[in-house]
């Protein structure tokens, strides 16, 4: 019995012995050497891992820039520094891009939404977006704050139930743009400082649309009449050409000043001048129009 008991030892450490020599071989005979430049590209980059570049994380995005199939400015977190470190890594120029940051097409605040229905479910917009019955308004924001949740930058707050970025903090990495269940968050390619856009994504005719909210997009097709070649209206809803857009300045004022529904919104860095000059404009318009109501009233 001891005997046979030493001999299927001995079998099983020679097995042992074995298998372990065939994993040594076949590791030595499939080993593939990585290229020196991953770890070297990954090292310069923010460690984020946030999926903003298209990829799974900094070392995936690290091994496609090696493989030509991501731009060493591919990193939105890192930005412009980063890629100036990536392509020093390589020891290629850095292409200039334009940043991509997001916009949000609903501008409806809570006392603009029209139809609310008390909500004792879980607080999420994922959720609340399955029951589908906490607002009359179908395409607008559910207020729930889960783009904000998914923010790791802190450049994300719910004000009066409606999100708003902090566009100092914001890297542009697209967490947010994931997390709406209604699509409402859009990465567009940032041309100025600030950047305007149509804050509205319901596609009902302007009847359906003034019956839940009262500041979303008509359809109308005025500011698409005013300037073709930078608005257009689809499904009753006005779009920007952003491939058209160039600078504020060159931006007709009188779309934003006729629009019925004021759905235009600027959405980046604080207002420059050229905003003051379109505010002072209105305040004017309505203080002459104030004047004349009374004048004829008395």
């Amino acid at each position: 019995m001891a005997t046979t008991i030493l001999f299927a030892a001995i079998v099983l450490f020679a097995l042992t012995l074995l298998f372990a020599t065939l994993l040594g071989v076949a590791k030595e005979k499939l080993h593939v050497e990585e290229d020196p430049r991953i770890p070297a590209v990954n090292e310069v980059l923010p460690a984020a891992n946030c999926g903003g570049c298209g990829f799974a994380g900094c070392s995936d995005f690290a091994k496609a820039v090696i493989e030509e199939r991501a731009e060493v400015s591919g990193c939105p977190v890192g930005g412009t520094s980063t890629a100036e470190a990536v392509a020093k890594v390589l020891g290629v120029e850095v292409v200039k891009t334009l940043p991509y940051r997001p916009v949000i097409h609903c501008g409806a605040r809570r006392q603009d939404k029209l139809g609310v229905v008390e909500y004792d479910g879980v607080e999420s917009c994922v959720e609340a977006n399955v029951v589908g019955v906490t607002q009359a308004c179908v395409y607008g924001c559910l207020g729930f704050g889960d783009c904000v949740e998914s923010c790791d930058y802190d450049a994300l707050h719910m004000v009066d139930g409606k999100p708003e970025v902090d566009y100092v903090k914001c890297t542009g990495c697209g967490a947010c743009v994931k997390a709406c269940p209604r699509d409402l968050i859009e990465r567009i390619p940032f041309k100025e400082n600030r950047m305007l856009t149509v804050a509205c994504a319901n596609k009902e005719p302007g009847k359906s649309v003034k019956a839940v909210c009262k500041v979303g997009c008509i359809g109308c097709s005025l500011c698409q009449r005013l300037a073709a070649d930078i608005f257009e209206v689809d499904n009753n809803l006005a779009h920007v050409n952003y491939d058209n857009y160039e600078t504020e300045e060159k931006l007709p004022l009188k779309v934003l000043q006729k629009c019925p529904a004021e759905v235009m919104m600027y959405f980046g860095d604080p207002e420059p001048q050229y905003a003051k000059q379109l505010a002072k404009e209105k305040a004017e318009a309505e203080k002459k129009a104030k004047e004349a109501a009374e004048a004829t009233s008395s």
